[in-house]
């Protein structure tokens, strides 16, 4: 596969010079490890359907590895071959992870949620070589999905099934080579290292390329900001197929040489039950997730005293989530910003989450600047909302295949598409979205997908989706339909005719308004505002 990180020679002078790029790999903080601390424990890896976690140390986590680096070799999948798997937060994920660097892959992690439709377009556009799926998670059959989905590729990428059984097992594929000769050259850190496709404005994602310099840099200032350090035990709850799950609760913890604590699926009872017993002491993810800890702790869940901090991105956090926290937790809860283009931009620090968290973002990581302009390129003063432009040492270095997207200028500054407002600190505030998509628990809905598949169902005339406030999610989805005449329309229908279409259940819209017109200019665009206007009084019940 040929990578096009555009993105990153302008900056490789300037930031090694500052010292933000470093050129390291997690190839680096593995050899650290195995030299420092190889019977650590590495991974606490908890699984719904075992009654034990899988632990591994170091020494036991290198091994696999290893094995699965070799196996890689075999199969023919080396220096910038993509690795698609669709893992949920199981070890198998990290170390697949770590064997793509080892041979000099590139890791391609995909949400569990995602079904035949959209794995069809990321596999074929990134010209995967292999693909990864547990055989069940959650009562769905993935070996089935995949095997069904394999004829209808391009590349007729080879398949592995975590917990499958035959030659094409996780076990008999990967885990058993220990002979195969491992290449001389190792991923570099200015190579692609990581894609992550994004759902945006547009029908299909965006393949966001990372590099070891990109990612690293971004996780450095991170780890400073929270004090993190060896002695790190982070849950990893949120799903590591997001950049917030792989680079801030898988990566940190090995670059730290600390410790992951993994929950494949979320129940808040049982986190609270292990937060206890591994002696977690940090965590990231969105803000129903510390709702959810607190409503567990109320009904008489183990309180940890070693849990101090917790980092939310994704959506602004409801201050009474925040005073929940550290009154029933002791938790500090603060607010952080970012993309997956660019990781976590602004971070509130914990020593001023109780007085920033609920009206802030944050503010810019160490090698990251910020301005806020006017539709015409002015720089704003405080206070005034305009558009986000960001740049610095955790840029992506483009979209695969899509340069023109890029949406960077020739200083370096890219567009969010998101508003904000800088208060007298530097500290921002989003404050809106140019962009049109609706974050429904931290997760992307792809707005303009999902219509043009409503478009294309018989009944329906005109849609428009937008997002309503809600109090656990941040946001649900609301599609305003117009019906032709002599049809009808209802949520019901909506619900089966976009599973009939393969759109994974997290995109459906939670609630469906049948109107006889849409609100429209004079030249016929959608008054978009006007229905998140009338979607807002519905409350937070779908």
């Amino acid at each position: 596969m040929q990578f096009d990180p555009v993105l990153i020679e302008a900056r490789l002078q300037p930031m090694t010079e500052a010292g933000y790029w470093r050129h390291e790999t997690i190839n680096d903080f593995m050899a650290q490890a195995m030299r420092n601390c190889p019977d650590k424990p590495a991974i606490v890896a908890y699984r719904s359907d075992r009654n034990q976690p899988t632990r591994l140390s170091y020494a036991q986590l290198e091994q696999h590895v290893l094995s699965i680096a070799r196996s890689f070799t075999r199969m023919g999948i080396g220096h910038s071959d993509l690795v698609t798997f669709q893992l949920p937060n199981w070890w198998e994920f990290i170390a697949v992870s770590l064997a793509c660097a080892r041979v000099g892959a590139v890791a391609n992690p995909v949400m569990p949620i995602f079904r035949q439709r959209e794995l069809k377009f990321i596999l074929d556009f990134g010209e995967s070589k292999l693909f990864i799926v547990p055989k069940q998670y959650k009562g769905y059959d993935y070996e089935a999905m995949a095997r069904d989905l394999l004829p209808s590729l391009e590349g007729k990428p080879q398949l592995v099934v975590v917990d499958g059984s035959g030659p094409d097992s996780f076990q008999n594929s990967l885990l058993s080579d220990t002979s195969t000769a491992l290449p001389d050259t190792l991923l570099q850190a200015n190579e692609v290292s990581l894609l992550m496709y994004t759902s945006g404005t547009t029908g299909e994602p965006k393949g966001v390329m990372h590099t070891s310099n990109t990612l690293f840099s971004n996780l450095r200032g991170f780890i400073q900001a929270y004090h993190l350090d060896a002695d790190a035990v982070i849950l990893g709850a949120s799903p590591m197929a997001h950049l917030t799950g792989f680079g801030y609760l898988a990566m940190i913890p090995l670059i730290l040489n600390g410790t992951t604590v993994l929950q494949d699926v979320w129940e808040p009872k049982q986190a609270l039950q292990l937060i206890h017993d591994e002696s977690v002491s940090f965590s990231m993810a969105s803000s129903p997730f510390v709702a959810d800890l607190c409503a567990a702790a109320e009904a008489g869940g183990p309180v940890s005293e070693r849990f101090v901090n917790f980092c939310c991105a994704g959506a602004p956090i409801p201050p009474v989530v925040i005073e929940k926290a550290r009154n029933i937790l002791g938790l500090s809860v603060s607010s952080a910003w970012g993309m997956t283009e660019c990781g976590a931009v602004t971070v509130t620090e914990p020593e001023r989450s109780g007085e920033k968290s609920s009206s802030t973002d944050g503010k810019p990581l160490p090698g990251i600047e910020v301005k806020i302009i006017s539709a015409s390129g002015n720089i704003l003063p405080t206070g005034q909302t305009g558009f986000l432009l960001v740049r610095g040492n955790s840029m992506f270095g483009g979209y695969l295949k899509r340069p023109e997207l890029n949406a960077t200028d020739a200083n370096g500054w890219f567009e969010t598409g998101d508003m904000a407002y800088l208060d007298n600190e530097g500290y921002i505030r989003i404050n809106g979205r140019s962009k049109d998509i609706v974050i429904r628990g931290g997760e992307n809905i792809p707005v303009m997908e999902i219509e043009n598949l409503l478009y294309k169902h018989p009944a329906v005339l005109v849609a428009a989706i937008v997002g309503y406030p809600d109090d656990r999610l941040g946001e649900r989805a609301c599609a305003f339909v117009t019906v032709r005449p002599g049809h009808e329309f209802s949520l019901e229908e909506m619900t089966r005719y976009l599973s009939e279409c393969k759109v994974t259940r997290q995109y459906h819209p939670e609630r469906i308004e049948i109107m006889e017109d849409l609100p429209k200019t004079p030249s016929g665009k959608l008054q978009k505002f006007k229905l998140r206007d009338m979607a807002s009084a519905f409350g937070t019940t779908a």
